[in-house]
């Protein structure tokens, strides 16, 4: 574990995750990179929500792992992925915690896109 503090969301940092009952498709480069019924919405704080997709609906493929990281004391470690296909923009678009701390367990196997990075993030 890292040496940095640890926090538990409460009163003053909420964290709620719930299953989203729309499709979610993510297009960057002028490709599909993700299509889900099964994504979830996390929303955190005062922070726009965000949308975890299972990586089993993301075209892995198209992505690629790099090596920037970041932490936070509220889901833990953080990994970041590029998609190559939308150039400069995309460099580290994709984010996820792959072991993320307790409270937000859920959002394990799933990942997350800057919604500037690509070219839409839209929900049917």
């Amino acid at each position: 574990m890292s040496s940095r503090e640890r926090r538990i969301p409460g009163p003053d940092h909420p964290i709620t995750i719930e299953r989203n009952a729309k499709r979610i498709v993510i297009r960057a480069g002028g490709v599909v990179i993700a299509d889900s019924s099964n994504a979830l919405t996390l929303r955190e704080a005062n922070y726009p929500p965000v949308q975890y997709i299972p990586r089993s609906d993301v075209q892995m493929s198209q992505l690629e792992r790099t090596d920037h990281a970041t932490y936070c004391p509220y889901k833990g470690e953080c990994s970041y992925y590029s998609i190559p296909a939308a150039g400069e923009r995309g460099v580290n678009a994709v984010w996820t915690y792959e072991q993320p701390y307790d409270a937000v367990a859920e959002i394990a196997g799933h990942l997350a896109f800057y919604p500037n990075r690509v070219d839409s993030i839209s929900e049917s």
